[in-house]
């Protein structure tokens, strides 16, 4: 019983650490954003970009990098919902632009895989102001 007992041990603790693995990596994206967008407090140009989520300890930080402009920052998202059903059900990673009044923010952005989204900061709305949001493929990079 001793030898069964130790056994599920061993693997219980390879499972926990292939898990941990498989949460630590790194991803990186491109895409092109057609508009000029807020991503935290900073204004990013239209352009070509890179979204790599790195892991940091318990949470993840989200680079952005302009490919035009070499300007890059980096973002702490907060756990957001799950990614609705049409995102998941087509399987591609994207990034969610919220506009208004001609002003877009990152919103938020799903890596593909996992069950949840990615959420940014973004600036607080205006009272009865009309938001549109949009979605903007991201191509897993090489």
């Amino acid at each position: 019983m001793k030898s069964l007992t130790h056994r599920l041990m061993i693997a219980a603790a390879a499972l926990a650490v292939t898990a941990a693995s498989a949460l630590a990596q790194t991803h990186t994206y491109t895409a092109e954003i057609p508009h000029a967008f807020q991503a935290g407090k900073t204004q990013m140009q239209s352009g070509s970009y890179v979204f790599k989520v790195e892991p940091q300890g318990g949470n993840s930080v989200v680079a952005v990098s302009n490919l035009d402009t070499n300007q890059k920052i980096y973002l702490l998202p907060s756990a957001g919902p799950d990614a609705p059903a049409a995102w998941t059900q087509a399987g591609k990673p994207v990034v969610a632009l919220e506009c208004a009044d001609g002003q877009c923010a990152l919103r938020s952005m799903w890596d593909g895989h996992s069950t949840g989204v990615y959420r940014f900061a973004a600036p607080k709305p205006v009272r009865e102001t009309r938001f549109v949001s949009m979605l903007i493929p991201l191509k897993p990079a090489n």
